[in-house]
């Protein structure tokens, strides 16, 4: 199905995606946007800034995707946040599994895309094995057991925390996002330190912004082409695994959102890298290491798929679209990258 001047809808999504996921590698490599590198911060160097900044991220992506889909630019009723019924078994599993392989491969599948858009190559071997894997339970042999396990039926009518907030309380929606923003957005100006770094808020801000318009996007896209086009925000687990698929196949109908999404990390963390003199190519020297990494990987593509997204996925689109499964994905992800960062700060290495 063609579009605007001829292009295929995929095609569109590919550009949404493409321009949304530049941002958000720029915001990474320019303003230190990182899920595990914010926890380390915190955790081990005492500085919060990183932490902080994710409520900034936040709080604009909330405001912007909700207030979108208030004025009808969102259908965010439409994205699987609120079109698969809420799973909190899968998103407790599945993150405590993704942040556990998170420490242990030193990235999220979001943060090795911008790593290797910095010349780091262990970062494409941990992009790689993820997207496999991330299949592999997808759709290739775990995945009965993963839908036996943890099944993914429709939802059976409105869900998540502005419904909750109305139904029980007779909150108005617009109400919940307003005092959900602003408690994301004061908690994270309310540290010193980051409210002196113009350039860390002006790319938190940048990053919240590109969340919302992705799926302002493809909510638009997805109208105009009768639902071929899927409502989604930016996420980095199966996405990465269809790209690797569309790399290989080369197939016209295989190029989506997806696709470009990955390749905006890729090109906006290329440019940041280059911008701020980082970029290097890079090798892992040890074997052990190597290992973990992968290992790592191998944990964050199953965790990824069973809690259905990683700290991008769920963290902040899911979060966005204010559904149960993001905040509590997030938290789980947490919980597991914080063991994972105690055994090997801690000195544990496997043999």
């Amino acid at each position: 199905m063609d579009a605007i001047g001829n292009l295929p809808f995929g095609a569109l999504a590919a550009l949404v995606g493409l321009a949304g996921g530049v941002i958000l590698g720029l915001a990474a490599r320019l303003g230190d946007f990182c899920t595990l590198g914010a926890l380390e911060s915190a955790i081990y160097g005492k500085d919060h800034r990183r932490l902080r900044l994710w409520g900034v991220v936040l709080g604009v992506a909330i405001l912007g995707t909700q207030l979108g889909a208030l004025a009808g630019f969102v259908d965010i009723g439409a994205s699987f946040y609120h079109a698969i019924a809420w799973n909190p078994v899968a998103s407790v599993a599945g993150g405590l599994v993704f942040g556990y392989g998170m420490a242990m491969a030193g990235n999220c599948g979001f943060g090795a895309l911008v790593r290797f858009g910095g010349g780091d190559l262990r970062a494409l071997v941990i992009v790689v094995v993820m997207g496999i894997f991330g299949f592999v339970a997808l759709s290739g042999p775990l995945a009965p057991l993963r839908a036996a396990l943890f099944p993914q039926p429709a939802a059976e009518g409105p869900q998540g925390i502005v419904h909750a907030a109305q139904a029980l309380l007779g909150i108005a929606p617009v109400v919940t996002v307003l005092a959900i923003a602003a408690a994301c957005l004061a908690w994270a100006l309310a540290h010193r330190g980051l409210r002196q770094s113009p350039r860390m808020l002006a790319w938190g801000t940048a990053a919240g912004l590109a969340v919302a318009g992705m799926f302002a996007g493809t909510s638009w896209l997805a109208e105009a082409s009768l639902g071929a086009v899927q409502v989604e925000g930016p996420s980095y687990t199966a996405p990465v695994g269809r790209t690797l698929i569309f790399l290989m196949t080369s197939t016209a109908g295989g190029i989506t959102f997806s696709v470009g999404s990955v390749a905006g990390v890729l090109l906006g963390a290329f440019a940041g890298s280059l911008i701020r003199g980082l970029f290097r190519w890079e090798a892992c020297e040890d074997p052990r290491e190597l290992g973990r990494q992968v290992g790592g990987a191998v944990l964050m593509g199953i965790g990824g798929v069973v809690a259905m997204g990683c700290s991008v996925g769920q963290g902040v689109s899911g979060i966005a679209a204010l559904s149960w499964s993001g905040p509590v994905t997030l938290a789980a992800i947490a919980a597991g990258a914080m063991v994972g960062l105690r055994q090997l700060i801690g000195g544990f290495q496997p043999e």
